[in-house]
């Protein structure tokens, strides 16, 4: 599995490259807060930034829903290693013609011998390895996705202050229109030189109060929609932190329980290989049963009653076993429909062998 170690090793890389880009982006949300705080409206999460992260993560899966499918075709080839293990050689039943015992001991070698346990056990543990892989990145993705909604709730707060402030300002500007407006009109009409001065100064007064309240209002305002953009920057990200997320669990929900159906499908061939060696056994044990020498048809009475009580406790954790065994596959099926739907091009280009094509 050289090429498979080398996939592996590859997505840590994309993993660890798209870590990196992700909390790159939250600190620059974080940042433009502190720079909110400050009275600096700069935010610099542009959308390129976005773009190449969803690219480099669309990236990444990928090439971990690839891997998936190459340990569910490794597996579908085990069935095919036990199926040859669970029957004869050629060999073995050509030296069974002329002598039982030798077949059988050639036969319980060769099982002995057999390394399907080891390769089994090494494909659950690359599963495994990926598993940790795709939870580190759900930790890292709900862990940013926490760090951005709570800079969320405080900008959210704070636009809703801000505007209440540009209401109340706006309020008092639309206050003062009509008091310029009879001052105004007030002067035009006036005669008396002392009067017009007194009701100048009163205009310049409130021209004043209105031009200060415009330009706290326009302040407001370009805060306001500084608030806005940064809340927009921020909902955009946790909508993509939120959609990567799922990516990722369901990811991990086919990984692990494709890992329990690992684990039936050796515990049941394991089982069934036991089993036809078991019936070999008895088949023996029957054709020597035949001599007539009572101490020996004792000896086989009781073997015959201790087998009797295995097959007997064997049955009945048949039953157990099978319905286990048909949750699991209930639950991978579930899990696979999930996978082919998220991953729908990843799994026709597996199927049809289309790689390299565009």
């Amino acid at each position: 599995m050289a090429d498979f170690d080398a996939q592996i090793r590859e997505s840590q890389a994309q993993v660890a490259a798209a870590q990196a880009r992700i909390s790159d982006i939250t600190t620059r949300i974080e940042s433009a807060r502190t720079k909110l705080d400050q009275g600096e409206a700069a935010i610099d999460v542009e959308n390129a930034t976005l773009a190449d992260v969803h690219k480099h993560t669309d990236l990444m899966n990928a090439n971990i829903a690839e891997l998936i499918m190459g340990l569910d075709d490794v597996t579908a080839a085990f069935s095919k290693d036990f199926d040859e293990m669970r029957s004869k050689t050629g060999m073995e039943s050509f030296v069974g013609m002329f002598s039982r015992g030798k077949a059988e001991s050639m036969r319980q070698e060769r099982l002995r011998t057999a390394s399907i346990d080891d390769k089994l056990q090494d494909l659950i543990a690359k599963s495994d390895v990926i598993v940790k892989l795709l939870q580190g990145q759900l930790d890292l993705l709900n862990d940013q996705k926490t760090r951005v909604e709570k800079n969320l709730t405080e900008t959210l707060a704070e636009r809703e202050s801000t505007v209440a402030a540009l209401e109340a300002v706006r309020t008092q500007v639309q206050a003062l229109d009509p008091q310029i407006i009879a001052l105004e009109n007030r002067i035009s009409v006036t005669q008396d030189a002392a009067e017009r001065t007194r009701l100048e100064s009163q205009l310049a007064d409130l021209n004043g109060q209105h031009n200060a309240l415009v330009q706290d209002e326009q302040v407001k305002l370009a805060k306001s929609q500084t608030l806005e953009r940064y809340i927009e920057k921020g909902k955009t990200w946790v909508d993509s932190l939120q959609n990567q997320a799922a990516t990722q669990m369901v990811l991990i929900n086919k990984l692990q329980t494709d890992t329990k159906q690992r684990v039936v499908l050796y515990d049941a061939l394991s089982k069934s290989l036991k089993t036809a060696q078991q019936q070999d056994v008895a088949h023996r044990i029957n054709e020597i049963g035949v001599k007539t020498d009572q101490e020996a048809a004792a000896a086989m009475a009781a073997i015959g009653t201790a087998t009797n009580q295995r097959m007997a406790e064997m049955m009945e954790a048949h039953e157990d076993h099978m319905v286990f065994a048909r949750q699991i596959l209930e639950a991978k099926a579930k899990a696979d429909e999930r996978f082919a739907r998220r991953f729908a091009a990843i799994v026709e280009k597996h199927d049809k062998n289309l790689y390299g094509e565009g």
